[in-house]
């Protein structure tokens, strides 16, 4: 599931709304394949102001979650420039089928991440990303606090972004469709913003064998509207393709606007 996980990560963080005022907003999507449960996504936005924040906590749930236990927080912090973001910190742990996964890069310089730590190493068989293609790169949720707030300024998914996440670069696109009338399938259901999600491997898949695959450009379609009265628009559906799995299928469950600085555990609790 990891390229298909960063790419459900990527269609969530990339089409969500600017909160309003102070508030931080949390949303839970329900994540299926094959028409069962097999994750959980957890997404807390802190976008407004100076300086932005995302967390996102994935884990394996139903079948998946019997069959590999798996759970992952993401977070990526820094501040605006413009319409532009300049990370300062990305930090992802997590436990996988291998055991313990960790990625820790700072950006000491806005243009050059630092890759402080990668748990487990890069494996030998896959491709190194030479250091050319690091510079002027951003962290994933990085890149996509900048699509979130091309929607948020102009009602369209028209962007793009440099990713690079320690093993792997690739660019993402996003662009508008339309609006399409969905039916209902977890909280949401009438008109929705439909915009189509894109992601293409420059460099770091796994051994020769899966080059031709892995380079082929990935694609998401997520489709946004308003769960909350007074609040931006927000993904309410996202599918994409799997190469095992058939089409996955995330759907708004739940959305809660935050006070700042309430996290996640607090609001379980």
């Amino acid at each position: 599931m990891g390229s298909s996980r960063l790419l459900v990560l990527a269609a969530l963080a990339a089409l969500s709304p600017v909160p309003a005022g102070a508030e931080a907003l949390l949303a839970r999507y329900e994540v299926r394949a094959a028409g069962l449960r097999v994750m959980e996504v957890e997404v807390r936005f802190e976008l407004d102001g100076s300086r932005y924040r995302l967390r996102v906590h994935t884990r394996n749930t139903g079948l998946a979650g019997m069959l590999t236990q798996s759970e992952q927080v993401t977070v990526a912090e820094g501040a605006w420039r413009g319409a532009e973001p300049v990370p300062a910190r990305y930090r992802a742990e997590g436990q996988g089928r291998s055991g313990p996964r960790r990625t820790a890069l700072d950006w000491p310089t806005p243009t050059r991440p630092v890759l402080r730590a990668l748990e487990p190493p890069i494996e030998p068989d896959r491709e190194p990303v030479p250091e050319g293609l690091r510079a002027n790169t951003v962290d994933a949720l990085s890149a996509l606090a900048k699509l979130t707030r091309t929607v948020a300024r102009t009602g369209r998914c028209d962007a793009s972004a440099a990713v690079y996440d320690g093993r792997r670069r690739a660019d993402y696109t996003a662009r508008t469709e339309g609006v399409q009338d969905l039916p209902r399938d977890g909280l949401h259901a009438g008109p929705a913003l439909r915009c189509a999600f894109e992601s293409r491997l420059l460099a770091g898949q796994r051994s020769e064998r899966e080059a031709d695959w892995a380079r082929k450009p990935q694609q998401a379609t997520a489709w946004l509207a308003r769960p909350l009265p007074g609040r931006e628009a927000i993904p309410v559906r996202i599918e994409m393709p799997s190469r095992w799995f058939g089409t996955i299928r995330a759907v708004l469950a739940e959305v809660t606007p935050l006070p700042s600085g309430q996290d996640v555990a607090e609001k379980r609790d």
